[in-house]
C-alpha cells in the first residue's frame, strides 16, 4: 500500500468541562448538528452502542452511512465509514487531565484509495467543530 493510501492525524482542545458533560453531548447524536457545522441532518438506527449504525448528511453533500464500533461511557468512542476501498475511522477521545481540566480528541485513521487526500477534507472542520463542543460543554456545566 502506498503512502497514498493512508493518512492519520489528531486534532485535540483542552477544556473545564467534566467528561460527564461531555459524554452527554456525545450520546446525542440527533443535537450533533446544533453545535458541528459540518453536519446538516443525523438519525441514528438503535441506541448509542458498538454495532449501531447512524447516517450523516454533510451540508451540499451526499449522505453518509457510518458505524459505532467501539463505544466507551464518559472515555469515547469510535465511528467508521466506508466508501468503497476507503475506510474512514474518528475516534472521539475524552481524557481527564486532572480536576476541573478535560481534553477532547478526534483522531483520524483513513485507510485505502485516496486517503491521502480524502482524510484531510474530511477532518478539515474539525478544529472548528472541537472548539463548538467544548464551547457547548462548559456552557452546560455552568449551566
Amino acid at each position: 500500500m502506498s503512502d497514498d493510501n493512508i493518512w492519520r492525524h489528531e486534532y485535540a482542545i483542552e477544556t473545564s468541562a467534566p467528561a460527564e458533560t461531555i459524554w452527554r453531548i456525545f450520546r446525542d447524536v440527533p443535537g450533533w448538528k446544533n453545535w458541528n457545522a459540518g453536519v446538516e441532518q443525523i438519525e441514528i438506527d438503535g441506541p448509542f452502542a458498538v454495532g449501531t449504525w447512524f447516517t450523516m448528511k454533510p451540508p451540499g453533500e451526499e449522505a453518509l452511512r457510518s458505524q459505532l464500533i467501539d463505544v466507551r461511557e464518559n472515555a469515547g468512542f469510535v465511528d467508521e465509514t466506508r466508501v468503497g476501498d476507503l475506510a474512514i475511522k474518528v475516534a472521539h477521545r475524552i481524557e481527564r487531565l486532572g480536576p476541573a481540566r478535560t481534553r477532547i480528541v478526534y483522531a483520524v485513521d483513513a485507510n485505502g484509495p485516496q486517503a491521502a487526500e480524502i482524510g484531510p477534507a474530511v477532518a478539515s472542520d474539525f478544529p472548528e467543530v472541537l472548539a463548538s463542543l467544548a464551547r457547548l460543554a462548559e456552557a452546560r456545566d455552568s449551566g
